[in-house]
C-alpha cells in the first residue's frame, strides 16, 4: 500500500516533485509548528522558486497546519478563549471575542532596540484586519525597564511615532508570580526554541547564558516582543521569538487566515 503523504499531496497538487514539496513543507507550513525560522522560506519566496500560485500554496498550507494539530473538527476549543485582559484605558476584553479568528499576541516596550517593530506589527493588522487578524499589544517593563511609562504615556508614544491603531493592554508582567495567567497557558503550549538569526542573537544568548546556564530550556519570556500566533480554532499555532524576521511571522499570519 502506498502511504499518502503531506509531502505527495502537494507534489501531485501543484506538479512538482516530492523533494520540492518536502521543501515547501520544511520551509513554509513546519514552522508555525514550531521549527526555527532559519528554515523558512516566505510563502511569496517559495511559490515563486516552484512556480506556483501563491494564493493555492496558501490554502495548501493551511489544510497541512489544520492536519498537523489534529484538525478543528476533532480537538477541542483553544483555551485562549478562557481569559480575559484589561485595556489600557481600563476596560475588558474577553478573547472569547475573537473565537473563529487568527490572534497575534505580543509584549511590547517603547525603549528597545526591537520597538521598529511597531511599524511592520501595524502594517499586519491593516492589511489582514479585514481578513480576520486580531493583534493584542500588551505592554511589559519585565526586560531591561524598557516600558518604564504610564498606560496613557505608551499609548501616546505609540500612536505618535508608529500611527498603531491595533488595541493596547494595560502594562502587565508575563513571567514571575505576577504574570498574566493567559502567558502562564502560552507559555506552556509553546516553549523558547531558540533564537533566529539576527545581529542581536549573539548579545542576547551571552546575557542569557551568563545568568543561567539553563535559559534556553526554559519557556519563559526571554525578551521584548515575542509573539504568539493563534489558529482560528483558538489553539496556539506558532511562537515567534523577537529576532525573527517580520515577513516569517506575516508568511505565518496569512497561512492560517
Amino acid at each position: 500500500m502506498v502511504k499518502i503523504t503531506k509531502e505527495t499531496m502537494i507534489g501531485e497538487l501543484l506538479d512538482i516533485d516530492l523533494e520540492a514539496a518536502s521543501s515547501v513543507l520544511l520551509g513554509i507550513g513546519m514552522h508555525c509548528l514550531g521549527c526555527p525560522a532559519s528554515q523558512m522560506e516566505t510563502i511569496e519566496e517559495a511559490a515563486m522558486v516552484h512556480g506556483v500560485d501563491a494564493d493555492e500554496l496558501v490554502r495548501l498550507l493551511n489544510e497541512s497546519l489544520a492536519e498537523a494539530a489534529g484538525g478543528e473538527e476533532t480537538k477541542p476549543q483553544g483555551k485562549i478563549y478562557d481569559y480575559t485582559l484589561t485595556t489600557g484605558t481600563g476596560g475588558t476584553l474577553n478573547l472569547a471575542d475573537f473565537r473563529g479568528k487568527v490572534v497575534l499576541i505580543v509584549n511590547t516596550a517603547t525603549g528597545c532596540g526591537f520597538t521598529p517593530q511597531y511599524e511592520p506589527i501595524e502594517e499586519l493588522y491593516r492589511n489582514y484586519h479585514d481578513a480576520g487578524l486580531e493583534i493584542v499589544d500588551i505592554p511589559c517593563n519585565q526586560f531591561g525597564g524598557q516600558a518604564p511609562g504610564t498606560d496613557e504615556e505608551i499609548h501616546d508614544f505609540c500612536t505618535l511615532h508608529y500611527n498603531t491603531t491595533f488595541p493596547q493592554m494595560k502594562k502587565a508582567d508575563v513571567n514571575g508570580d505576577n504574570e498574566l495567567p493567559l502567558y502562564t497557558y502560552l507559555k506552556s503550549e509553546k516553549g523558547f526554541a531558540g533564537f533566529d538569526e539576527h545581529p542581536y542573537k549573539a548579545l542576547l544568548e551571552k546575557m542569557f547564558s551568563e545568568a543561567d546556564p539553563d535559559w534556553d530550556k526554559k519557556p519563559d519570556i526571554k525578551w521584548n516582543f515575542t509573539k504568539f500566533v493563534i489558529g482560528r480554532n483558538g489553539e496556539v499555532a506558532a511562537r515567534f521569538e523577537p529576532t525573527a524576521d517580520m515577513a516569517i511571522v506575516e508568511a505565518c499570519v496569512k497561512a492560517l487566515l
